[in-house]
């Protein structure tokens, strides 16, 4: 596969808040940087996403805010596209699993996933005990519902995952349960369900995913934090029979000609994922190619499908996802024939990130608690490129990490500002003093100069390597190596002194700082694309310098240069630290 096209997809975040920079750092920030990285490289790339309007999270939301389910779900919806563009994410398509224009392509789409699997003998139809709320007199969804934990023993943990271990469960299995509708103990009571047989499609899925930790046999790099939770809860706990429907009027119908399905929905993880699908298929429908395009990426051996995601969501992506992909096979193919549901060429999780106040311990990210940055509070005052670099620098790749405002502040000012910004303005602010604004001639390169280029050479090449291997945060690393090495250059070749004894010297000097601000024009774009759009204007160029392949392109002798602009404001701690 030469050259492959990806299809990108970023955790579908619920329409029943709004966004604050630990979604951010989880799983779309990441995101978004791979496809600019993947586009600079010319692939065909479709990154999707939207809302995960259906289940729990929204009617509980809509409860408390006293409206209506749509109204709420639409209003976030709005608010989180708002956010994400604000921040320069930019998707294909954001969707909807129950917004207008998106909702009966997902419905329909999901049923014919449910109606596959069901035909193909992988559900069981049970009839089980689920608690009931006398006093609302119903069955109650699994986030109505809170207790302690049955394996990690902390409180507060839901009826369907506990957040402290991301162990998931029966709501049944709960100790102490309590509705939160009621503040009532709830008491079992028997229904019917469907269940997803796991267990028969476990051993295929286990060997599939232990290739993933043999690097001679995995198709990409997959995450330790990844490989320990999925092929570890197989190991140690086998895969049970696992409910895929729920007593709910707010979600997709259970599509069964059945007396017992009648008031039930599919439950809301096994739904969520096929909105990836299902919003292929809306904008395969708006680029002309037709509704069923979205076979073309989901269902073709030459398309990577990358799953972006939160820690939170590694066992429905790495296990109940692919299991689901898997039943709908006609063979026992792993990866699956061509017209056939490929799985996921990697699935890419951060660990959660925290906010820590000075001198207080680390805390999750919480309105309740006021321990949350908000995008669309931060947008109104700040620029978006100093957090997409704070986000990417302390993203918790392999281990949990924690927001900190006086941190945030000192790497923007003592980094991406002294670093960065610095070589940019000076070597700019030199070149329209003392050059006419034009790019000066190169003259006889020496050694020194001929070392530096090379240099930012190998710095691209190591830059690349991490961004294949989704290691993000070592990329920027190298990134901004890159940009230190540049103002090592620029000090140790002095062209504030030579621009009084030897101009051919000072112009040799310019030169290749120059042409190290272009390399890092294309190579910063992933992360800064604001920064880099500022960039391409100072040095005169268009978008087709953003092109990976151009990077070590040198700027000719006489080019025109923009006029210059400052690329990083300094932050006020004072001013900032009140955000929070």
């Amino acid at each position: 596969m030469s050259n492959p096209r990806y299809l990108v997809t970023a955790a579908l975040p619920y329409s029943n808040n709004r966004l604050h920079v630990g979604h951010i750092a989880g799983a779309y920030l990441p995101a978004d940087i791979y496809v600019r990285y993947l586009r600079a490289r010319g692939h065909d790339v479709r990154f999707i996403c939207g809302s995960d309007d259906n289940g729990v999270a929204a009617l509980k939301s809509a409860r408390e805010e006293g409206v209506s389910v749509e109204a709420l779900t639409a209003k976030y919806n709005r608010s989180q596209r708002e956010s994400f563009a604000g921040l320069g994410i930019n998707f294909d398509i954001f969707g909807g699993t129950h917004q207008p224009g998106f909702v009966e392509t997902h419905e329909r789409l999901s049923q014919e996933f449910f109606l596959r699997i069901h035909e193909k003998g992988l559900f069981t139809k049970r009839t089980t005990r689920q608690l009931y709320d006398l006093e609302a007199q119903q069955f109650l969804p699994d986030r109505f519902v809170t207790g302690t934990c049955p394996f990690c023993k902390s409180p507060g943990a839901y009826g369907d995952q506990c957040e402290n271990c991301n162990r998931v469960m029966e709501q049944t299995e709960l100790i102490n349960p309590i509705s939160t509708m009621t503040g009532t103990t709830p008491e079992p009571r028997e229904t019917t369900h469907w269940f997803l047989r796991l267990d028969q499609l476990q051993d295929r899925l286990a060997t599939w995913l232990r290739e993933k930790k043999d690097p001679q046999k995995a198709d990409a790099q997959w995450r330790a934090i990844v490989i320990n939770q999925s092929v570890g809860r197989i190991e140690s706990e086998g895969l049970p029979e696992r409910a895929m429907t729920r007593d709910m009027s707010w979600g997709v119908p259970v599509p069964l000609n059945d007396p017992d399905a009648a008031g039930k929905v599919l439950y809301v993880w096994f739904d969520a994922p096929i909105g990836y699908v299902s919003f292929t298929s809306v904008l395969c429908d708006q680029l002309g190619e037709g509704a069923d395009g979205y076979r073309d990426w989901w269902m073709n051996p030459d398309c990577r499908v990358v799953n972006f995601i939160g820690e939170d969501n590694i066992v429905f992506h790495a296990i109940t996802f692919p299991a689901m992909m898997l039943a709908t096979h006609e063979s026992d193919s792993i990866q699956g024939e061509a017209g056939e549901y490929q799985l996921p060429h990697n699935v890419v999780a951060n660990a959660f990130l925290n906010f820590k106040f000075p001198g207080q311990d680390e805390e999750k990210m919480s309105k309740s608690r006021g321990t949350a940055l908000w995008i669309e509070d931060y947008l109104e005052a700040y620029d978006p490129d100093p957090l997409r670099y704070y986000l990417t620098a302390i993203a918790p790749e392999q281990q949990r990490a924690a927001f900190e405002m006086a941190d945030f502040v000192s790497r923007n000012n003592g980094e991406l500002l002294a670093a960065l910004g610095n070589l940019v303005n000076r070597t700019l602010t030199f070149a329209h003093k003392y050059f006419d604004g034009k790019v000066p001639d190169p003259g006889e390169r020496d050694t020194f100069d001929r070392e530096h280029l090379e240099r930012c050479r190998k710095q691209v090449a190591r830059v690349t390597e991490e961004l294949e291997a989704c290691r993000f945060k070592s990329a920027l690393e190298e990134m901004m190596v890159l940009a230190r090495h540049g103002n090592g250059y620029f000090d140790a070749t002095k062209p504030f002194q030579t621009r009084k004894t030897d101009m051919a010297a000072c112009g040799r000097a310019v030169n290749v700082c120059l042409q190290t601000v272009r390399t890092l024009t294309t190579v910063m774009a992933p992360f800064l694309p604001f920064s880099a759009e500022r960039c391409l204007r100072m040095l005169g160029l268009d978008e087709s310098a953003l092109g990976w392949d151009t990077a070590s392109d040198e700027l000719p002798a006489g080019h025109a240069l923009g006029e210059t602009e400052y690329l990083v404001k300094k932050l006020d701690p004072d001013e900032v630290l009140g955000v929070a």
